[in-house]
């Protein structure tokens, strides 16, 4: 799929959130995205996350085999489980639909093609499946994707294995609902195991997917701080 063209790009913010618990996350992209109006800029949001299971809004908890330490958290994205956690760069693109004038379906697309192409800058081949969502090497799952689009603006996002520390808890269940589907990390495939070797290539192509000129923030989104202040005065 050819990217949007660079005549249109637009400015969006990145930022690298470090390494965070879900669900402050998960609030903080649920407030930006109610917040923002047609003026607002597109953002992308890189983290590393706590040890988490995730359970979309049709996901069945069958598919759940055994959570243990783990929790299990319902969200609104769509899709079933999938895990987040250490060794696994998840990236929200933030991203105002209409204004790019591109389609849940194409959206869809355009970040599975940002994945292939940053698998292609060490010389693996990824693929997409037809009705599975995501990014496969060899038949194994290396990325999911799950979404929400609220009044054309969209939040949630993908979850990429970079090294071997994210593979195991997906023994525990069906990922993204298929009993027996194998899962890959970018390291066990000849590519780096480091997220900070990663993070640039993947955000560049995400960038070109969309037509966006990503400016680096180093602070922490509003909306995010709030939602750790609250958290913590919960705990």
């Amino acid at each position: 799929m050819d990217p949007v063209g660079a005549a249109a790009l637009l400015t969006a913010i990145q930022r690298d959130l470090g390494r965070q618990p879900y669900v402050p996350v998960w609030r903080a992209m649920q407030a930006f995205t109610d917040a923002r109006d047609e003026a607002a800029p597109d953002e992308l949001w890189l983290v590393e996350h706590e040890p988490v299971f995730t359970l979309g809004q049709a996901g069945k908890p069958e598919h759940v085999l055994m959570a243990g330490e783990i929790p299990v958290v319902h969200v609104d994205r769509g899709g079933q489980v999938t895990y987040h956690g250490p060794g696994q760069i998840v990236a929200y693109p933030l991203l105002d639909l209409k204004r790019l004038k591109i389609g849940v379906r194409e959206f869809v697309c355009r970040i599975e093609q940002a994945v292939i192409d940053t698998l292609d800058e060490w010389n693996i081949g990824g693929t997409r499946r037809a009705g599975a969502p995501g990014v496969y090497v060899n038949d194994a799952k290396i990325a999911a994707l799950g979404i929400r689009v609220r009044h054309g603006r969209a939040f949630h996002g993908l979850a990429f294995n970079i090294n071997g520390e994210s593979l195991p808890p997906f023994a525990r269940i069906n990922p993204c609902g298929y009993a027996g589907l194998q899962v890959v990390a970018l390291n066990g495939l000849g590519g780096p195991s480091s997220l900070d070797a990663v993070k640039p290539v993947l955000a560049r192509q995400l960038g070109r997917q969309f037509g966006l000129a990503l400016q680096s923030r180093p602070e922490l989104p509003d909306a995010l701080r709030d939602a750790l202040a609250a958290e913590s005065a919960t705990a």
